[in-house]
């Protein structure tokens, strides 16, 4: 095995728009909703976006949330996105379901922990990632200035100096590295 010491690393990023994060943000809205009702509940919560469509499904155990605030919870984080355009609105033109039901008795019985067993039940992730000095977050620089890019685009859209962008953005940067460390 080489020890590669010059060598591009590229990485990219999708911004707040862009299905997978409206998608992912969404999520992550359904089970702070529960979780800030009781931090005991249990959520698995997928979520799907498309053309003027969105729906939820999974299982959940916790409190009692009613559909349609689920579904105005929904439209909230649409429109804090920044859509309101044809094709995709945080307004009644864009159907928003909900297909979450109650956790089943088998998966309960998984993951709540219970005499001398071990929990366990859920999906898997593979993630890819490391801890570094490049920047002052502790991130490789490449993945770091392709985030604050699109952090700042989403700041001056939703400010007005940026005009004619819409939420969907991608970006991507090189490095290029010598001796191991960022160079250009």
């Amino acid at each position: 095995m080489s020890n590669l010491k010059n060598y591009l690393f590229t990485s990219e990023s999708v911004s707040e728009g862009h299905p997978d994060k409206v998608s992912d943000r969404i999520s992550d809205m359904v089970v702070d909703s529960f979780i800030s009702g009781d931090p005991y509940s249990r959520v698995a919560c997928e979520t799907l976006t498309t053309t003027n469509k969105v729906v939820l499904a999974g299982e959940v155990r916790g409190p009692e949330i009613k559909k349609d605030e689920l579904i105005e919870k929904v439209r909230n984080c649409i429109k804090d996105i920044g859509y309101d355009q044809e094709g995709f609105t945080w307004k009644e033109a864009t159907k928003i379901e909900s297909h979450l039901h109650s956790q089943s008795a088998d998966i309960a019985m998984g993951v709540d922990s219970s005499g001398n067993k071990d929990e366990g039940a859920g999906d898997q992730g593979i993630m890819f990632g490391y801890a570094c000095n490049e920047t002052d977050v502790l991130m490789p620089a490449p993945i770091h200035y392709s985030h604050k890019i699109l952090r700042l685009m989403a700041e001056d859209r939703k400010s007005g100096k940026l005009k004619n962008i819409e939420p969907d953005s991608k970006s991507q940067v090189t490095f290029e590295y010598v001796d191991g460390k960022p160079s250009k």
